[in-house]
């Protein structure tokens, strides 16, 4: 707890949450917000995808580009098959919020809690959302060759008949190919990079959210939202994570659009191509995607839990 006028409860553990109500309410969120938020996945992934500027300028050059040569479908391509994650974040937060509740019963500090239970919960995530990943990311950068001064190969690998084809037998097609191309092993190309990219960057992220809400709090007068505090500490966090974790962002991309052999192999790559500006390929878009999303996401999960929190604990809560 802490003070702001009388005491409240910073951070509203698992235990002092209705359930019932909790799940319903995170799965229509996530919807939500990926809703809103997904052309801006879309445009991160094909500045990621594309060699040097050869296609896109940058964020908003690629965004006016997908808009004008395929209108607003472009910019959701591959968003069905992406909302499969909404699943996995149900067991995403079950298992952040569950590992936070095993570490708080053993006296962990807050920062562990949320840099362990984090890791955790991308481990799970991120295991169950690789196979749809890969074909969302081969569905987002189909339409690249549309704007022109791309190969098709580097971002067509599989030979996709797209431009004839509706969305649901693209997604068919995608998954068909991969598996008579790599069997069920192919559905996880790129495990590693995801994991070596997300799980850190889902640890830093909750470990930094929380180090920004405290600092935060010690500096805001007292009638400042609490709601409006957490929401402001998730886009800082999502800064500084996505700052840290681009190069592997990008590798992962490619490892699973482009078919490339191995991280060494993606990493030569883009050295080659990039040299040090691959530590801000697609930064833009990704820090605008990042800031965005995590603001929205803390909105909508501190809100759910606000609304979804047990009787006895409503008093303490602060908006």
């Amino acid at each position: 707890m802490d003070s702001a006028g009388e005491a409240f409860i910073k951070t509203i553990e698992w235990d002092m949450m209705d359930k019932k109500k909790f799940f319903p309410l995170s799965m229509l969120s996530s919807f939500s917000v990926r809703c809103a938020l997904f052309p801006l996945t879309v445009i991160k992934t094909q500045l990621q995808v594309q060699y040097k500027n050869d296609v896109y300028k940058g964020m908003i050059d690629a965004g006016a580009k997908i808009y004008r040569n395929e209108g607003l479908p472009g910019l959701y391509r591959g968003f069905w098959i992406s909302s499969v994650q909404i699943v996995s974040g149900v067991f995403y937060i079950s298992t952040y919020e569950g590992v936070r509740h095993l570490l708080n019963q053993n006296g962990a500090s807050q920062r562990t809690k949320s840099l362990v239970a984090g890791g955790a919960a991308s481990l799970v995530g991120q295991t169950i959302v690789v196979p749809f990943d890969v074909i969302s990311q081969h569905a987002m950068v189909l339409g690249m060759g549309a704007a022109g001064g791309v190969k098709a190969a580097s971002v067509n690998p599989l030979g996709i008949d797209f431009e004839r084809s509706s969305r649901f037998r693209i997604t068919v097609e995608i998954a068909r190919e991969v598996m008579r191309r790599d069997g069920f092993k192919g559905f996880y190309r790129g495990y590693v990079a995801s994991m070596m990219a997300y799980v850190p960057n889902s640890a830093m992220w909750w470990a930094f959210y929380h180090l920004y809400q405290d600092e935060l709090l010690k500096i805001c007068p007292p009638w400042v939202s609490h709601l409006l505090v957490q929401c402001v500490a998730g886009s800082l966090g999502g800064f500084t994570t996505t700052v840290i974790t681009n190069p592997l962002d990008i590798v992962r991309a490619r490892l699973q659009v482009q078919r490339l052999d191995s991280m060494q192999v993606a990493f030569r790559e883009l050295w080659h191509e990039e040299h040090f500006h691959m530590f801000f390929k697609g930064l833009t878009a990704r820090l605008v995607q990042s800031a965005a999303f995590s603001f929205s996401i803390i909105l909508g999960y501190e809100t759910i839990k606000r609304v979804s929190v047990n009787e006895q604990y409503r008093h303490l809560i602060k908006w």
